[in-house]
């Protein structure tokens, strides 16, 4: 027998392994100490191996990335090189030493240096010849949509390289820099296996479709030789409208590359004498004077830039006594000096004269013929427009052969007169032939007018509230006495497409993509025996469809949309650069904006 003592400790050993094993926490009381108890450190080495396991990581995911982008570059070097031609280009004699014919009996490029590189070279010479004269924006839209095979493309541009013309003002002062904003033409071209000729067209000959083109010899001199052409694609762009004024030579103008280079220098230059303990305090204001002529978007987007520039990036710009921008509206320049510029203000119904001395001038105030359009308009008996050459609503040059010559851009404006189109309307509409026109006459008519100017048709929309309108005697018809002050009233309200990068862009994508129908639609025809087709049988006429104006004004943007306009802050400014981003014509200069506008 165990002890009482055992056997009652016993007896709770059993119950307590019968019942689950619970564990009682002790009462909590709050202590009440003044001493702190500090966290348990954790040793010295922990942190120092956290530092180092991130390290590492970030270590190898360098590596592994330099690793994984070599391999990529040496991919595509890999598929890119060839050894082809390694010890000799073939070169047709033709294309060394062209033979000379034509009214000025010229050397004629009718084989280019690179036409016999490879066979897709030599299958593209057999293909019609569509030359392009300038490497704006017109010309950028025509090469990005048309095909690869389609024609046998020719470049021809004064310029090596196509310029990003709406960031300009930017890149006066160096919110960017000029790299960002050109791109090669034959890196471009280079996809449809285009070829480049650097001249300048100088005259053209349609009867035996012939290009002049001066380039410049290795001695620097000037020689004139003839480009061949099935199709031509006029798109030179303008030069500045000089109104007139005396004393340009004393001006800048921004319309290349050169200029905004050289509009930099002076601006730099004029801050660095401005600065010097010597100049005088009539000189310094003088030299801090920068008058822009123009309220154009060149014009105001380059007096925000200068402004931009003198407030954050000219330190102590504060003690010249900086006068901000000064808008000077309803006056017309006189005339420009090199020290000072004169303009007049009417005032009380007087002319009153006002001087502004400034060691600077910007030119903008408008656009006129540039040389080559001024030679075309003058082949073409019926071109009397003052500042482009007139096309129809496919574009053609009016007197040009129908479907070889070509006008996009600054240098092109569509026809807006409906009345020279009256005889041709009546006898399209006059079914009865009975010299009236009755209400589905008038419907047809205005179908007919819209084909041959789209921007007439916002202004054609109540057909048959016009036709009441105008019947002045209510009997159901216009007579051709009603009929002419009609078509006259609404040639009065068209108006001619702005001389805009949009634009051009639009005009050249049009026809772009309008040749490579009519290329696909050739070859049909061609292998048929049948006629080439027509641009009417392929495409309908241009429409340009208007996707709002913006321009920069300092640190904000201004966007029109039409109806709606807005002017916001930063947003804004950021929206404006978003869209600019997005125009640009390829990755590099993509990449190449966004470090100017980050860094």
């Amino acid at each position: 027998m165990l002890p009482t003592r055992a056997t009652h400790l016993l007896g709770l050993a059993r119950l307590a392994s019968q019942r689950p094993t619970r564990l009682c926490r002790p009462p909590h009381f709050p202590r009440f100490s003044s001493t702190v108890v500090e966290p348990t450190t954790r040793p010295p080495f922990h942190r120092a191996r956290t530092i180092a396991r991130y390290t590492g990581y970030f270590a190898i995911s360098a590596v592994t990335g330099v690793v994984i982008i070599g391999a990529g570059i040496f991919i595509h070097d890999a598929f890119t090189y060839s050894e082809k031609h390694v010890d000799r280009v073939p070169v047709s004699p033709l294309a060394l030493h062209p033979e000379s014919g034509g009214p000025k009996n010229l050397p004629i490029v009718r084989v280019q240096v690179d036409d016999e590189q490879d066979a897709e070279n030599t299958c593209l010479a057999d293909k019609p010849k569509l030359v392009i004269v300038g490497g704006g924006w017109g010309a950028m839209g025509v090469l990005k949509t048309l095909n690869v095979g389609d024609y046998h493309v020719t470049v021809v541009s004064a310029e090596t390289f196509t310029t990003f013309t709406p960031l300009l003002p930017s890149a006066v002062v160096g919110t960017v820099q000029v790299r960002s904003l050109i791109e090669p033409i034959r890196k471009i071209i280079a996809r449809l296996r285009g070829h480049f000729v650097q001249g300048k067209a100088i005259d053209l000959c349609m009867k035996e479709r012939l290009l002049e083109v001066e380039t410049m010899t290795a001695n620097g001199k000037p020689k004139r030789v003839y480009v061949p052409y099935d199709k031509l694609i006029i798109a030179v762009g303008s030069s500045s409208s000089t109104h007139g004024v005396p004393g340009l030579e004393n001006c800048f103008q921004l319309k290349t590359i050169a200029d905004a280079q050289a509009i930099r220098r002076r601006i730099m230059d004029n801050f660095e004498m401005a600065s010097l303990p010597t100049t005088s305090p009539e000189e310094r204001k003088r030299l801090l004077s920068f008058v822009v002529c123009g309220g154009g978007p060149t014009g105001v987007e380059t007096a925000a830039e200068i402004d931009d520039f003198c407030k954050e990036d000219i330190f102590n710009y504060k003690k010249f006594n900086r006068d901000g921008v000064n808008l000077i509206t309803s006056s017309r320049v006189a005339e420009v000096s090199k020290d000072s510029v004169t303009f007049t203000t009417k005032e009380d119904g007087k002319t009153v004269k006002h001087t502004i001395p400034t060691n600077f001038v910007l030119w903008s105030t408008g656009i006129a013929m540039n040389p080559f359009t001024k030679r075309v308009t003058d082949l073409l008996p019926n071109q009397v427009h003052k500042r482009a050459i007139v096309v129809d609503a496919h574009l053609r040059v009016k007197g040009a052969p129908l479907g070889e010559v070509y006008c996009i851009g600054d240098s092109a404006t569509i026809e807006t007169s409906v009345v020279s189109h009256f005889t041709e309307l009546v006898e399209e509409a006059d079914k009865d032939k009975n010299g009236k026109i009755d209400c589905a006459e008038w419907e047809f008519m205005v179908s007919r007018i819209k084909s041959r100017i789209p921007m007439a048709e916002d202004h054609l929309v109540e057909v048959r509230s016009l036709f009441k309108a105008y019947d002045k005697d209510k009997d159901n018809f216009l007579s051709l006495n009603e009929l002419v002050p009609l078509l006259e009233d609404v040639e009065k309200q068209l108006t001619s497409l702005p001389a805009t990068a949009q634009v051009a862009s639009q005009q050249g994508k049009y026809i772009g993509r309008k040749l490579h129908k009519v290329a696909r639609r050739a070859a049909i025809t061609q292998s048929n025996n049948a006629p080439p087709p027509a641009d009417e049988d392929v495409s309908g006429p241009f429409k340009y469809l208007h996707l709002g104006s913006l321009a920069y004004i300092g640190n904000a943007a201004v966007f029109d949309f039409g109806k709606y306009s807005l002017m916001g802050g930063l947003a804004a400014m950021y929206a404006w650069r978003s869209i600019y981003w997005n125009e640009q014509v390829s990755v590099r200069t993509r990449g190449l904006l966004m470090i100017d506008w980050i860094i």
